[in-house]
This record gives structure tokens, sequence and C-alpha cells, in this order.
């Protein structure tokens, strides 16, 4: 006899507030969507409304008339090589911290987790005022450096969690066959870690993919940068693309859910997983 869990009224309450909220989020990205094949008098004189026809000139026009090509490969760039290193120094780091206990790791630990607490505005003009010290302002490395350095804190707190509930057993029968420390990090250890890493990963590329005020600070100035900022240039002071605008939108979203859609089943296990650890 099949049994099912009979719904109560604040079963239907919730429910009813998760789809309002959803709906909420959805429409912002269906109205980019269908705002993106308009064109801009039909935007202005209709915002809400369906396009007449599905109008590809808007793309044609990103791609052809403006910088978004060179600003998607900056991103793209940005994007990749800050997660590569993230992904190769954090987990290290990380391994360090957890495995070596005494003064070393009872110190950095908290050092780590205070980066989380100070906010960025508190020492935004003191980095750029560094950055042109060390010669890195207005160059594609600066940003790197500053996504790599923001990620390690976050990072830590994460891969500790993971790295602790990985039996110690394992590590030290791979040191008795002669295994050096760092080859049973990567070749052990660090697979375990799949959930994390994907959870890592996520996070960290999207919210580097999606940043606006970083690029728009310290990359070069009167060149391309990012997908983002080239969107916002899209405003005029008198006149604005909407059809453009919300083209460049869609051309910056696509990349995002298609990534989720690979890594959601190691993002959701990773942040259950880190849950339950935590």
């Amino acid at each position: 006899m099949h049994n099912s869990k009979k719904w109560k009224t604040g079963d239907y309450i919730l429910f009813f507030i998760v789809a309002i909220l959803a709906l909420a989020f959805f429409f912002p990205m269906l109205f980019s969507i269908l705002s993106a094949f308009k064109t801009n008098g039909e935007i202005l004189k209709n915002p809400i409304g369906l396009p007449k026809r599905i109008n590809f000139s808007n793309f044609f026009y990103l791609w052809n008339k403006t910088s978004i090509p060179r600003a998607t490969v900056n991103s793209f760039i940005l994007t990749t090589v800050s997660c590569f290193f993230i992904i190769l120094v954090v987990p290290m780091s990380s391994y360090v911290i957890e495995r070596r206990s005494g003064k070393f790791s009872s110190f950095f630990y908290p050092l780590f987790l205070a980066g989380m607490m100070i906010p960025f505005q508190a020492y935004m003009i003191p980095l750029f005022r560094e950055l042109r010290v060390i010669g890195l302002f207005g160059t594609m490395l600066a940003p790197v450096i500053i996504y790599i350095s923001g990620a390690s804190s976050f990072g830590t707190l994460l891969y500790c969690s993971f790295i602790r509930s990985v039996p110690k057993e394992i590590e030290e029968s791979a040191a008795i066959d002669g295994s050096s420390p760092f080859k049973t990090f990567w070749k052990i250890v660090f697979p375990l870690l799949k959930p994390c890493t994907a959870s890592m990963l996520i996070l960290q590329g999207v919210g580097i993919w999606n940043d606006f005020l970083m690029p728009m600070m310290v990359m070069p100035a009167n060149q391309p940068k990012t997908i983002n900022v080239e969107i916002f240039s899209f405003i005029g002071e008198f006149q604005v693309r909407y059809d453009v605008l919300f083209c460049g939108t869609l051309v910056a979203i696509v990349p995002v859910i298609i990534i989720f859609i690979f890594l959601q089943k190691y993002f959701i296990n990773g942040i259950m997983a880190g849950a339950v650890k935590s």
C-alpha cells in the first residue's frame, strides 16, 4: 500500500511563498530574454510584451559593432586563470593548516577567517594605492591576484571542514609506501574533495564572471575590459540601446547557466556535505 505524506496547511503556505519568490527571481531573467529579441522601439513601447518577431539583428550588432567579443575573452581569461590558481593554492594551504597542528595552524586559521569579516569597502582605496605602488594597477594580473587572495578566506573554511573528514590512516598508509606529502595530497586527498572543489568553482567562478567593480577600477583604461563593464557602457548620457543591452545581458547569463547545469550535482552534494560536517 502506497503511503504518501499528506500536506498540511503550513506546507501549502510555504509552497505558495516559495513559488512567489521563485517567480520574482525568474521574471527579470525572462524579461531580459524576451527583450534581447526585440527592437529598441518595441522595448520602449511595450516593455513586458512578447516580441512581434524574433529579431537576431541585435546579436549581429553586438558581436560586430561593439567590444563585447574582446570583453568576453577577457572575462573568460580572468575567470579561468583565477579559478585555476584558486584550486591550486587554497586546497594546499588548507591541507597544511588542517594537518599541521600546533602554533602554525592556530595562528593562520583565524587569520584566514578574519578576512571574511572585513568588508571590501574598508580596504578598497588602500588596495588600489598598493597596486599603483607595485606597478600592477591597470593590468590584467591585478584582478587575478585580488580574486585569489579574496577566495582564500572562504576557501580555507570550506576545505578545512572537508579535509577534517578524510581519515588520516589513508595518508599514513601512503607515507609508509614512500609517497611524499605533496603527492599524497594530489593523488589521494584531493580527489576525495570533489564536491568541495565543485562548490568552490561555481561560487568563485560565477562571482568573478559577474564582477563589475574590480575590472572597472583596476583593468587597463580605454580598452575592452569585461563583459559586464562593456554592457554598462551601452547606457549613454542621452540615449540607451536597450536592445543591445539586454542582448549583452543574455550573452553574459548563458555561460553561467551552462556551467551550473554541468556541476549542479557536485555543487548540491558539496553544500549538503559541508552543512553536515560543520
